[in-house]
């Protein structure tokens, strides 16, 4: 069924402190809306300095789909009460308008502009804009408003010197590298479980879909939505941000050398359908940057990327080749409506175990046919994951496994982890998250989207969005900051201007 880690286990029950310091970091993506639950047309305001260069708050592919970024962290109460003060310092300074608590977007006019993030004159800033305009031009600016949360995610150096015989500076890029590689080859096969814990996207609203028709089942409700009853996160879905027309890749996760390789590819080699677009159009305006499968690396849409911090200038491809992989980024989570700042400590937590658990599990290598395989089961618990009875096929094998057993098999193991974690915290956190999650496998209606698609059905969601985002702007402009105060917000946003006007006079 799901590999046996029972010796790996036992490694890290006698090395417990090989995972103390594991480090993280937060982005969460938003949509500006107004009091009516449309969509904001307000510039990105002013207040929050450049966000080309602002180190916390900035914007993803439109003005209104604000972005807050944390900085990496090794404690999970801080890393959170950082995010909250993004949203405190932000919603104190967004007027009437308010944070859309959901992936899927709001209801969007027919034929509505969207204004893409705009990011000053420089060449850089140009290029983001560009980039964006081909986005729009390539797969419709619809499917770019869709929010998402990214969890980045890192094991601590003293793991790789226990576990993999990490020794020095000359082999640890290698052995690090393989090791994350791993990690995302285990995650393809069983990374199914965060859509079916954590999708919060059940149903649209009908407008986003402008005319356009989908093989999939929908059902239509009176209030203007289109929803599936046994689905879990529409946003990951054919109709969301995993485009499709980028499976022939051939990329792949066996080694580092092969995954650069294959992403450098992409970026350099002309699409047919890309082509008869061109890169200008009559006015000599910006249509895409250029007619590659993958205008830039950004715009491979996978849900788990291995990452490296990059120097200015430089290319994510080219960070990891020098490098080596530093973390991975997780990107198949929904914003979590029930939480004010989109994810919970319980959702930190599991994916603390779980990746885990994906590293030290044995992954045998994985060809770019058997990772379409695996996005069957994806696909499976996307659209009928709580399904009475769901089944899923594992590594391509005949057997059908029940959803729930595998649930339970899977959390046998992440109880263990999570004993070893919580011996480095007062109370037993990471145990009662598996206590908790484990029955989601019992009774898929306790899934984030299984509690969520009745008050859809009940309310519409426009109205549920509008009251989650009303309960979240009281709840915020009544609370202290915590970690940051006013002065820090004030400072950032001068020096972003400051760093932008800078780039922008010394751009040639």
């Amino acid at each position: 069924m799901i590999p046996d880690v029972s010796q790996a286990l036992s490694w890290l029950e006698s090395h417990p402190d090989s995972i103390k310091g594991i480090r993280r970091g937060i982005e969460r993506e938003t949509l500006r809306v107004n009091p009516d639950g449309l969509l904001a047309t307000t510039p990105h305001p002013k207040c929050f300095g450049s966000p080309l260069t602002h180190k916390w708050i900035t914007t993803d592919f439109a003005e209104a789909l604000l972005e807050f970024i944390t900085p990496v962290d090794d404690d999970i109460d801080h890393l959170l009460a950082f995010l909250s003060d993004l949203h405190r310092y932000t919603y104190k300074n967004l007027g009437k308008e308010l944070m859309w608590p959901m992936s899927m977007p709001c209801k969007i006019h027919k034929n509505q502009k969207i204004q893409l993030a705009q990011y000053g004159s420089s060449s850089l800033g140009q290029m983001k804009t560009q980039y964006r305009e081909g986005l729009k031009n390539r797969y419709g600016a619809l499917m770019q408003i869709i929010a998402g949360v990214h969890y980045n995610f890192s094991l601590p150096l003293s793991f790789w010197k226990s576990w993999a015989n990490v020794c020095n500076e000359k082999n640890e890029k290698e052995i690090i590298s393989a090791g994350y590689l791993q990690m995302i080859r285990n995650y393809y096969r069983l990374g199914w479980v965060i859509p079916y814990l954590f999708g919060a996207s059940p149903a649209i609203c009908s407008s986003f879909m402008q005319g356009q028709t989908s093989a999939l089942p929908f059902e239509y409700s009176e209030s203007g939505m289109l929803f599936l009853p046994h689905a879990t996160s529409l946003r990951l879905s054919e109709i969301g941000y995993l485009n499709r027309s980028q499976n022939g890749l051939d990329i792949t996760f066996n080694n580092l050398e092969d995954y650069i390789f294959s992403l450098k590819k992409a970026i350099r080699t002309p699409s047919e359908k890309f082509i008869t677009m061109g890169t200008k159009d009559k006015n000599e305006n910006w249509i895409q940057l250029n007619t590659n499968i993958l205008q830039i690396e950004d715009e491979l849409y996978i849900p788990i990327r291995p990452k490296r911090i990059t120097k200015y200038g430089e290319a994510q491809s080219d960070a990891l080749k020098h490098r080596g992989i530093e973390y991975v980024e997780v990107r198949a989570l929904d914003i979590n409506p029930f939480s004010p700042i989109g994810i919970s400590s319980e959702q930190i937590r599991f994916l603390d175990m779980f990746l885990i658990w994906c590293t030290i599990a044995n992954a045998p290598e994985i060809d770019s046919l058997g990772l379409l395989n695996t996005r069957k089961n994806w696909d499976l618990i996307i659209t009928e994951g709580r399904k009475c009875g769901q089944t899923i096929n594992i590594d391509c094998q005949e057997t059908q496994y029940l959803v729930s057993e595998v649930g339970k098999n899977l959390f046998y193991d992440l109880n263990r982890i999570g004993k070893i974690l919580d011996n480095f915290n007062k109370y037993p956190d990471y145990q009662k998250v598996c206590q908790n999650l484990q029955r989601f496998f019992e009774n898929p209606d306790l899934t984030y989207s299984g509690r969520l698609l009745p008050l859809l059905q009940s309310n519409g969601l426009k109205n549920t969005g509008l009251s989650l985002a009303w309960q979240y702007k009281e709840k915020f402009n009544h609370e202290s900051l915590k970690v940051l105060n006013t002065r820090c917000f004030i400072n950032e946003a001068r020096q972003s201007k400051l760093n932008q006007e800078k780039l922008e006079a010394s751009d040639v």
